[in-house]
């Protein structure tokens, strides 16, 4: 016995169709139940790796100032830990933004198709689409190198920082026996080609960089992957009922990308048929102009069809086909509103 919504719904109708592909309702949902579940993966991947490389810090940290204490010279080997510890959080941060390219494509799916499952009636928006698409046409890391690094040194990287800092002072304070001011300390700092003042302002200009690094970059927040305050959002984003004194930040926000959008113009002898190529095969409409041949003074035909760029070579091979003698031009529009692009309601 079918059901209501079951006698207005071909089954077999795709919701989908390019380049010879054409998917219905469950083929759709079982593809990208597959896709989802890829990325969680390499998300998950790319997530220990980055607990691989804290623990490397932390243990190199551990293993270089229980070596430091029993030597009673060696504090240089607390300042090459610095060094290294930079190293692994400059690695950190690159596999950071791998994380979030990811973890990018994990959120849209989760807050733009499975969400909207659960609250009826199931309508996918273009945006979430256009977003998904060009991070996987154009893949791109989602946040900058900046924000990753402050973002893994403020969970992070600033508690080994500190910690190799006390050490250092400390070794430099009580060996060989406990120092008697601040001036015996900074002599003890001295390498074979660096005075030990030298030494202490090079190492506090470090810290204050550090420092400033973290404290610079805590609003830079694109990173789709953490839950985190947003900042500075505009009043826009809030609904009227919305109290703003506890809504002025918000835990999640993504960006909007799209695929870049052509308008071709094609002039051509057989309109009719190429016209109706493009309705079938590539599911595009179609404007039909008619024109005149400012040389030959000849009446022409211009069709007018705005396409994705990923489209363009399906177009370009389509009219090859039918009409080896029609000039094509492809040129770039800001943006296209209205059935198969963006929408107009909200354009």
């Amino acid at each position: 016995m079918m059901n209501k919504e079951d006698e207005y719904q071909d089954p077999d109708e795709p919701i989908w169709s390019f380049r010879g592909y054409k998917l219905n309702p469950g083929h759709f949902t079982t593809a990208m139940v597959h896709f989802f579940r890829a990325e969680v993966t390499r998300a998950n991947v790319w997530r220990r790796r980055l607990d691989e490389t804290t623990n490397w810090a932390v243990i190199t940290t551990g293993a270089v100032i229980s070596f430091a204490f029993t030597q009673p010279e060696s504090h240089l080997v607390i300042l090459l830990d610095l060094a290294l510890v930079t190293l692994f959080l400059w690695v950190e941060a690159r596999r950071y933004r791998y994380y979030e390219l990811w973890s990018y494509r994990v959120r849209l799916m989760e807050t733009d198709f499975i969400a909207p499952m659960l609250v009826p009636p199931f309508h996918p928006s273009e945006d979430w689409a256009e977003s998904l698409a060009e991070s996987l046409l154009h893949p791109t890391f989602p946040i900058s190198e900046l924000e990753a690094l402050g973002r893994r040194l403020r969970r992070n990287y600033l508690w080994i920082y500190g910690i190799v800092g006390i050490s250092w002072l400390a070794k430099l304070a009580m060996f060989p026996e406990p120092a008697d001011n601040l001036y015996e300390i900074m002599d003890r700092a001295d390498l074979a080609w660096v005075s030990g003042y030298w030494v202490f302002l090079l190492v506090g200009l470090f810290y204050m960089a550090i420092f400033l690094l973290g404290l610079v970059t805590v609003r830079l927040q694109q990173a789709s992957g953490e839950v985190l305050p947003r900042f500075g959002l505009p009043e826009s984003f809030f609904d009227d009922s919305q109290d703003r004194r506890s809504d002025d930040k918000r835990a999640w926000f993504r960006p909007s990308k799209h695929r870049k959008q052509r308008l071709t113009f094609i002039i051509t002898e057989k309109p009719k048929d190429i016209s109706e190529a493009i309705l079938k095969e590539m599911r595009r409409g179609a404007t039909i102009v008619p024109a005149k041949g400012a040389f030959s003074g000849a009446d022409r035909t211009v069709l007018m069809c705005a396409l994705f760029i990923t489209e363009i070579p399906q177009l370009r091979a389509l009219v090859a086909k039918l009409d080896k003698n029609a000039f094509v031009t492809v040129v770039p529009a800001r943006n296209v509103y209205g059935g198969g692009f963006s929408s107009l309601e909200r354009g």
